[in-house]
């Protein structure tokens, strides 16, 4: 994700400067005065991003869905009061981390959780062969994408909402922080807290592994 850039407070904000910082908020600008193509085109930019982030926080696909939505209705209604003081994708991650940790609270009881999908790996830094792997070594990958999984299931709420956006979207710590309404040290602390908890649970696998 690119670097979020902070006007001063004096400065007027027109969409071509916008367009430059960040496409998503000149698209929103657009919205705001009734663009209905401009929220198509925010639509098609995000909503797969935003179905995989919301089921890797709920793991359940048809909530990710419902609640997806929710977020892009709350978008639009929001449309008539947006002003562009922070990154697009940092204002929706924000309704996004909001309504799922809202609805993880309110079914804490139910736990019928699937896993999450294989890019979480991606943080873990698999070796990648030259040649085609084995059967034996599928099944050993496998297995150790399952582990993954389920070590980043384990983690509390906001660590791993904090790991989804640093690793899977590429947020930066202020995005992070401004999504999770706390400072970038506490984003910090949480990461670190949540990299360690998955170090200590994978540190089986290889040496070579990195989370």
């Amino acid at each position: 994700m690119g670097v979020s850039v902070a006007l001063p407070m004096s400065a007027s904000i027109s969409t071509p400067a916008v367009q430059i910082l960040d496409r998503d908020a000149a698209l929103m600008l657009r919205v705001r005065d009734g663009d209905t193509a401009a929220f198509a085109q925010l639509l098609d930019r995000h909503r797969n991003p935003l179905v995989g982030f919301m089921y890797r926080m709920v793991q359940d696909q048809g909530v990710a869905e419902e609640l997806a939505q929710e977020v892009f209705l709350r978008v639009y209604r929001s449309r008539s009061t947006y002003e562009p003081t922070a990154k697009f994708a940092t204002w929706m991650f924000r309704m996004a981390t909001n309504l799922a940790l809202n609805w993880l609270r309110d079914h804490k009881s139910e736990k019928g959780c699937e896993s999450l999908d294989e890019a979480i790996v991606e943080g873990v830094g698999r070796q990648v062969p030259d040649r085609a792997p084995n059967t034996e070594e599928r099944m050993v990958a496998e297995s150790q994408l399952h582990e993954v999984r389920r070590a980043v299931e384990m983690l509390p709420e906001k660590q791993r909402a904090a790991v989804l956006m640093h690793k899977y979207h590429e947020l930066e710590y202020s995005q992070i922080a401004r999504t999770l309404d706390c400072s970038e040290s506490a984003v910090k602390s949480l990461l670190f807290r949540a990299y360690e908890r998955l170090r200590n649970r994978l540190a089986h696998l290889d040496g070579n592994r990195q989370v």
